[in-house]
């Protein structure tokens, strides 16, 4: 599949609190650039793919440290729009022991929620391969959503394939006193690939299913542009310890990926959009679907042990991962 992949969301700032404590319990703050579709861009970018991100950002250093964090791993920036405004945030309270990781955002009012345009996406449009876009988008604002309901709309008229990360956030949809369900399948109708489970599936239907196979059934029948549903299947043994499977669903039939055993994680945050990331690449590159499926779960298992936001591994590194198991020090 020829052209790039073009990402269009809100990027933001993540302040974390030091591992091991509470946040603000000692006056330090590390910084990370991320925003789901920007962390699916910089992965595709750093894995040897084509990427494109298309967002607003405000025209102050926080704005122009996000969009130079993009262009530092390779991602087109072109269609990246500054104005007046604030940058969405959130702060991160890693978990630790019996107590889980928190996250509070304050990015309500920012200059993505407030500006949100598809214009500068519809117009990269034309030298795509795929457009990439997220359930975030809508729970930001009503503005950012009507924006991303623009964005698929022009990439279906321009016969560009949509890629649809469910990416359900709960705190934001309360904040506005909705659950998002209308919008979500709006998006979700232009859709080719969705990164969704049963539980995306049944809110967006208000159904309830048996097992992911029965809701994957039923979202096939429900829109007929999908092709394939992609998830994760995550088994928790601790805050720092994870088994991870994949399965990915088609109108004739299921593959699956062996789950890892995940110890000792250095930071979960963004291990879903390297899975996408890894599965959107292999895609583009037009591997078979059980090829892609394996290669997104490992990256997503490399994004567990490094800090940030965004997987910053290459597919060489990736495929030395699924060689080794990459236990030993490379010498």
């Amino acid at each position: 599949m020829s052209g790039k992949l073009v990402c269009f969301g809100e990027m933001l700032v993540r302040l974390s609190a030091p591992q091991g404590e509470m946040l603000l319990q000692t006056p330090r703050l590390a910084a990370h650039v991320g925003g789901a579709e920007a962390n699916v861009a910089v992965c595709v970018s750093r894995l040897g793919g084509r990427a494109a991100m298309s967002t607003v950002l405000p025209d102050n250093p926080l704005g122009h440290a996000a969009r130079d964090e993009l262009r530092r791993h390779g991602v087109d920036v072109s269609a990246v729009r500054f104005v007046a405004g604030r940058m969405g945030l959130y702060f991160l309270t890693p978990g630790a022991v019996l107590r889980p990781s928190e996250i509070v955002y304050d990015r309500a009012g920012s200059a993505f929620a407030d500006k949100a345009d598809a214009a500068d996406c519809i117009a990269q449009l034309d030298s795509a391969a795929m457009l990439h876009v997220s359930g975030i988008t809508p729970a930001v604002s009503a503005k950012a959503g009507e924006a991303a309901l623009t964005a698929v709309a022009a990439a279906n008229a321009a016969s560009v394939p949509v890629s649809f990360d469910g990416n359900y956030r709960s705190k934001l949809w309360e904040a506005r006193g909705e659950t998002g369900a209308p919008v979500l399948r709006k998006l979700l109708e232009g859709a080719s690939l969705a990164f969704i489970d049963e539980r995306d599936i049944a809110l967006v239907l208000g159904e309830t299913f048996a097992d992911r196979s029965a809701a994957c059934a039923t979202a096939f029948k429900a829109f007929p542009k999908l092709q394939r549903i992609a998830a994760t299947t995550r088994t928790t043994h601790a805050v720092d310890a994870f088994s991870l499977g994949a399965t990915l669903h088609r109108r004739d039939g299921v593959a699956n990926a062996k789950p890892l055993e995940l110890g000792n994680v250095v930071d979960r945050i963004g291990g879903g959009d390297a899975f996408a990331g890894g599965l959107l690449h292999g895609v583009m590159q037009g591997w078979a679907d059980e090829d892609a499926l394996d290669f997104a779960l490992h990256t997503s298992a490399a994004k567990h042990g490094q800090v940030g936001d965004a997987s910053h591994a290459s597919e060489a590194q990736i495929r030395a991962l699924m060689g080794s198991g990459g236990k030993d020090v490379r010498r």
